[in-house]
């Protein structure tokens, strides 16, 4: 079996930290020849709505997708949850976890920069930042970069922003996955042979990692990524099938914010589609995507 369309199931928009507006991203995806996507955006469904009310006759395929930071004990996991119901209670409780975690370390990183190496903003621009629908790290970076305290958003956040370090302000791997589940989504771990860092998870620490996390519920694994190679994904792959996971595949395009391309999933080329991706289109209802 084959794709008879391109997909991809890992971008943002302006609603976290991409810098295309939901409504243009429809656009962007076409433009890709994409044929079935999600948004993705960090701790929100807001981008996903207006996505949704924003689609024509003859634009793309689109499923709902959200994904959320977590950590505990053993790191750092990105869960990507997708086809959920918006309206359900469990994504809008694990949103509000989510948002009220981000917004406690806005604060504090703020705070942080300034105590430490005497970096102010405008109240205006304080305002404005902490008026966004999921302010972040990267939008600190932007601040620092318009004042002159940085040269580019990278240098902000690696030699600055991250020298503040949280060990209790994420939602837990646990709670990403279960409040997905109640609202009828399917929990997926995003990019996965990917830590803390520069941390690169293989063998058996990552399969310790997937067991831990598929007893708590999770469903599938980003197992195409613009950031894998062959050995990444090849790896990933033999977990999916090991223990019958959905395989999903994502660019994570952020648009100017990262050097990422639209579209670029590295399953471009499939002409055997793994069974868990088959599975996972049949899940959400795409099964138009497959060709015999």
């Amino acid at each position: 079996m084959e794709l008879n369309l391109k997909i991809d199931f890992h971008m943002h928009t302006t609603v976290s930290d991409g810098s295309d507006r939901p409504e243009e991203i429809i656009d962007r995806v076409r433009e890709a020849g994409i044929g079935l996507f999600s948004v993705t955006d960090h701790d929100a469904v807001k981008g996903c709505s207006i996505v949704r009310q924003n689609l024509k006759e003859g634009d793309p395929l689109f499923i709902n997708g959200a994904e959320f930071s977590c950590k505990d004990k053993y790191g750092k996991y990105h869960i990507l949850g997708f086809n959920y119901d918006q309206n359900s209670w469990g994504i809008k409780d694990l949103i509000k976890l989510g948002h009220t975690y981000r917004m406690t370390k806005v604060k504090a990183r703020l705070e942080y920069i300034k105590d430490k190496f005497g970096f102010v903003f405008s109240k205006e621009d304080i305002d404005e930042l902490l008026s966004l629908d999921n302010p972040g790290k990267p939008h600190i970076g932007n601040l620092m970069v318009k004042y002159g305290y940085a040269k580019d958003r990278r240098q902000a956040i690696r030699e600055y922003i991250d020298g503040l370090r949280f060990n209790l302000e994420y939602v837990r791997p646990e709670e990403a996955i279960e409040y997905i589940l109640k609202a009828g989504g399917i929990p997926v771990l995003a990019h996965p042979s990917y830590g803390s860092g520069d941390q690169i998870i293989v063998g058996e620490e990552m399969d310790e990692r997937l067991k831990r996390l598929m007893d708590f519920g999770l469903q599938g694994v980003e197992a195409f990524y613009s950031g894998f190679n062959e050995k990444l994904t090849a790896e990933m792959l033999g977990f999916a099938k090991q223990y019958d996971l959905y395989v999903t595949a994502g660019s994570d395009y952020h648009g100017r914010n990262k050097l990422v391309v639209l579209g670029d999933t590295g399953c471009l080329d499939q002409t055997d589609v793994p069974e868990g991706m088959i599975r996972f289109l049949k899940a959400v209802g795409m099964e138009e995507c497959i060709k015999e």
